[in-house]
């Protein structure tokens, strides 16, 4: 029996390092198109998603600075190559809007905080404010709103809510029986002829967007001088009128020089909200803002409104709260990338658990190469064991020996790499044992017949017997 187990053939040998391969080739490829299927379909996804979602914006006056405003927007968003897109709707005027707001038949909206606000409103940016400015002849100071008890004063608005505004607002500083005796003008109206009518005071509502860049009233102060009053009871009125914002009118914003207001003077305002539904999705309206938010110079319209925007007030007192989208995105400003694409990262986990899940069926269901297993080859064992008993010599024995370790040798290399399972391995073992003790028996067998069957040798003292009769002789 040789006592080193013999070299495999370098066929078999071949076979085994090409299952091998086979299989890592495989595993290599489908790990690949795991990842990129993936890939892709995140990829394909964010596409389909990119282009998927149009806000619908009512707006008023196709002229008024809601729509030009709703027009900047829209081009904003496709220079930014966002995923959302403006359709703009128009309507005989702000309070049709509105309605069709209210009617959830549009998306979005611009409301000033006087006009009726819609029940599942929420803000998304402060576009511009509207303040109330409360003037008087130059020298002829204002200090409360009961001075003008009864007094003429004149209302300058562009619309009739606005002079129902003021009205409402000196209400509440007096009692209607003693208010003042109020007059609306046209809008333009020379501020100084009106004083010079006989009013003791002009209350206006004016943008402050276009307060700085209005030079009549700095005509005004050189022509006859005007002084702005402060509301000394604005607090007071934001307590009781919701729609008020508390507002500064900072020192020579109507004019530079002279001076007017010559120091901060307070008041009060409206403001004018981009406005969207409650139920809004929070990534979409957080989108929106944060665009808003980071394009603020593209977005202003040409005389002024939108012109500074701001972020709407996130706290629970305020009249028209933040969308919870746009509080995110105002609380935060700054995302990290796991914050920002989480959704998409979660998207991703699930796709490519999804797909790997199928390229590992597949690999192991049909293409894997699978390796034999150990009981398999119990079978060349036991022909072996067969064999053996039809020997007839020790050299059929070698080579069933060399042959029984050749496909041992195989089986080790084969656990060790992979090519040959452990199932059936006990089997295998008893088989290996079985073959081992049969040629070990029948080689004694065979060694045992050979004794036996061998010619008796001649008796030695039969040469001695002629030696000695030849020594007598002699």
């Amino acid at each position: 029996m040789s006592v080193e187990a013999p070299i495999p053939p370098a066929g078999k040998q071949r076979k085994r390092i090409r299952i091998i391969k086979s299989n890592r080739v495989q595993i290599f490829l489908f790990v690949l198109l795991t990842l990129v299927l993936t890939v892709t379909t995140v990829w394909g996804a964010r596409i389909w998603l990119k282009n998927s979602e149009t806000l619908v914006f009512a707006v008023g006056d196709p002229n008024g600075p809601e729509a030009r405003f709703a027009n900047k927007l829209a081009t904003m968003l496709k220079n930014n190559l966002s995923r959302l897109r403006v359709k703009i709707v128009t309507n005989a005027d702000n309070a049709k809007a509105l309605a069709q707001f209210d009617r959830r038949e549009a998306n979005l909206a611009v409301l000033r905080t006087d006009a009726k606000v819609p029940a599942r409103a929420r803000a998304v940016a402060i576009l511009d404010h509207d303040l109330v400015l409360v003037l008087s002849p130059g020298g002829k100071k204002i200090k409360s709103l009961a001075e003008l008890k009864k007094k003429k004063v004149a209302v300058i608005s562009d619309n009739e809510s606005g002079s129902s505004f003021i009205r409402s607002v000196l209400e509440l500083a007096d009692s209607p029986a003693t208010a003042p005796l109020m007059q609306v003008v046209p809008p333009g109206s020379p501020v100084d002829k009106l004083f010079a009518s006989g009013f003791a005071a002009v209350i206006a509502i004016a943008p402050a967007s276009k307060l700085i860049k209005d030079k009549s009233y700095e005509q005004y102060a050189r022509r006859g001088g005007l002084t702005v009053n402060a509301i000394e009871a604005a607090k007071l009125l934001t307590r009781k009128y919701p729609a008020l914002s508390d507002e500064t009118i900072a020192a020579g914003t109507l004019s530079s020089s002279p001076a007017i207001p010559e120091d901060d003077v307070e008041t009060v305002g409206l403001q004018w909200l981009l406005v969207t539904h409650s139920r809004m999705p929070n990534t979409t309206i957080g989108e929106l803002a944060r665009l808003i938010y980071e394009n603020k110079a593209d977005l202003a319209v040409e005389n002024g409104f939108a012109s500074r925007i701001e972020p709407a007030a996130t706290d629970k007192e305020a009249f028209i709260i933040a969308h919870p989208g746009a509080a995110e995105y105002i609380n935060d400003d700054i995302k990290s990338f796991v914050e920002r694409y989480s959704d998409l990262m979660y998207f991703a986990a699930a796709a490519l658990g999804i797909i790997g899940s199928i390229c590992a069926t597949l690999y192991t269901k049909v293409t894997r190469v699978a390796p034999e297993k150990a009981s398999e080859l119990a079978t060349q064992l036991l022909d072996i064991g067969e064999d053996c008993q039809d020997a007839t010599c020790a050299d059929d024995l070698d080579r069933m020996q060399d042959e029984l370790e050749r496909i041992l040798r195989g089986v080790v290399i084969g656990l060790r790499d992979g090519t040959i399972s452990s199932d059936g391995l006990e089997t295998f073992k008893l088989g290996y044992q079985f073959v081992r003790d049969e040629i070990a028996m029948r080689r004694e067998a065979l060694l045992r017949h050979a004794h036996d069957a061998a010619p008796a040798p001649a008796p030695a003292h039969e040469d001695n017997v002629v030696v000695v009769k030849t020594a007598q002789s002699a």
